[in-house]
């Protein structure tokens, strides 16, 4: 596997909680291919973060392969990029009992995820009120200076930061603080409803989904109730607002045409989007039919990402404990 020394060390970790949409393919997965040349990119598969919300064996182990089975079909180049599971640094989990021996109660009790769900009467899971303290130790054990998010996780790098300044406040100069990293024109992508696409709202558009599934989907997307002939607003439009992320040119300005003068109906403009959604996901369905096939190939490239991040960790991690005074 290549080394990047000289390049920034941009992190991010992915939960298999589920198949991913295209929400997340244009909100996250992408940006890790369009970064990977630029910068020393390390994935993982956060699966103490999904053990939160998932307690059953056989669903974790399935979404942990489905999901790098994912991230490898999207173009993810393991010659660029450090893929591993959190599962296999152990440290990890010791670095956030170290941090935990920092941070206060009231501090935590800040994070969004866990005022959220009190807010609704249900209790928290230590492991959920935890989160951002086990966050923190998997951006700052790889001293990440860079982590992708979305506007809506902007917290969980803030809290990281407070944290690393933190330890090197009491122990000394240790953490490079990171530096959340936004792509503004990914926003927010819109579901099938128009709310922002998400699992929890049902709205979704899967990225490898069947084609029926697919095809239910883009058709049951919402709209007003314009006729084809009547000129249309494509910025108001969801169904514009995904072909504005996979219909090529000169193809969208048509498109565009058609809402403004009018003559092109929803139908139409729905049946266009499945067809160009095929078109767009078709190599991304192939080599994720290569790697399931290749099931060995798999397990060799997460060997190659575990001992990558593991040659870099253990180290650190000595550094870590004699500071402390372990």
């Amino acid at each position: 596997m290549n080394k990047k020394n000289n390049k920034k060390i941009a992190l991010s970790g992915v939960k298999p909680t589920g198949r991913p949409h295209i929400g997340n393919y244009f909100g996250a997965m992408k940006q890790f291919v369009d970064m990977q040349d630029d910068f020393d990119i390390h994935v993982f598969i956060a699966e103490y973060h999904a053990m939160t919300t998932v307690q059953d064996k056989d669903a974790l182990k399935e979404s942990i392969y489905d999901l790098v089975l994912d991230y490898l079909a999207i173009g993810l180049d393991p010659e660029k990029v450090t893929l591993y599971r959190q599962s296999d640094i152990p440290e990890l989990t010791e670095l956030t009992w170290i941090f935990n021996c920092l941070v206060t109660v009231p501090w935590l009790e800040r994070a969004h995820a866990f005022k959220d769900r009190t807010a609704k009467g249900i209790e928290a899971s230590v492991g959920l009120f935890d989160y951002p303290v086990l966050m923190a130790a998997d951006i700052l054990m790889p001293k990440s200076e860079i982590v992708p998010v979305g506007k809506d996780q902007i917290q969980h790098v803030e809290m990281a930061r407070e944290i690393a300044r933190k330890f090197n406040n009491t122990y000394g100069d240790t953490f490079v603080e990171p530096q959340e990293y936004i792509v503004e024109s990914v926003e927010t992508v819109p579901g099938t409803d128009g709310q922002k696409m998400s699992k929890s709202y049902g709205n979704t558009i899967p990225l490898f989904g069947t084609d029926k599934e697919i095809k239910k989907a883009i058709m049951g997307i919402v709209t007003d109730s314009k006729l084809p002939e009547e000129p249309k607003n494509p910025e108001e439009c969801n169904v514009f607002a995904l072909h504005t992320l996979i219909t090529p040119e000169p193809q969208l300005s048509e498109i565009r045409e058609g809402y403004e003068k009018g003559g092109l109906g929803y139908g139409d403009s729905k049946k266009l989007l499945l067809e160009n959604y095929f078109a767009f996901i078709s190599s991304m369905r192939e080599k994720r039919k290569y790697f399931e096939e290749n099931p060995g190939i798999v397990r060799q490239i997460l060997d190659e990402g575990k001992n990558n991040i593991q040659s870099k960790v253990r180290p650190f991690m000595k550094e870590i404990r004699e500071k402390v005074g372990l």
